[in-house]
């Protein structure tokens, strides 16, 4: 049997892919983009995801440098996640992509019938 070597660029891009084609990661990466840093109030912020389900994408998001985890010595112990630069820049694209979407709707909306046709 052959083994294949996945460069490390095909990896990246499957990290990549990984996160951006979740609804959890993007969630979760726009929830601690807007201040939401704390696993609990994560859960509560983010529609319908489970507690095993945000645990594992924080801990993707986390080894794919994209958050931080800070652990607090505490009684309880307290954990906090922020975003790291890659992460910041990650949040801004999607930001820009919402906003195109937008865009691409909204002229959709306002295009004649006819010209809706046409694009299809």
């Amino acid at each position: 049997m052959k083994t294949i070597k996945i460069s490390p660029s095909a990896k990246s891009y499957r990290q990549l892919e990984d996160v951006v084609g979740c609804k959890w990661s993007v969630s979760v990466l726009q929830a601690v983009g807007a201040g939401i840093s704390r696993p609990g109030a994560l859960e509560r912020h983010v529609q319908g995801i489970s507690t095993k389900v945000l645990s594992e994408r924080l801990r993707k998001l986390t080894s794919y440098g994209l958050l931080d985890k800070r652990v607090y010595a505490e009684v309880p112990p307290r954990t906090e996640y922020s975003l790291t630069e890659n992460g910041q820049k990650l949040v801004g694209i999607i930001g820009q992509i919402k906003l195109l979407d937008d865009e691409l709707r909204n002229a959709e909306q306002g295009a004649p019938a006819d010209a809706k046709k046409r694009r299809r």
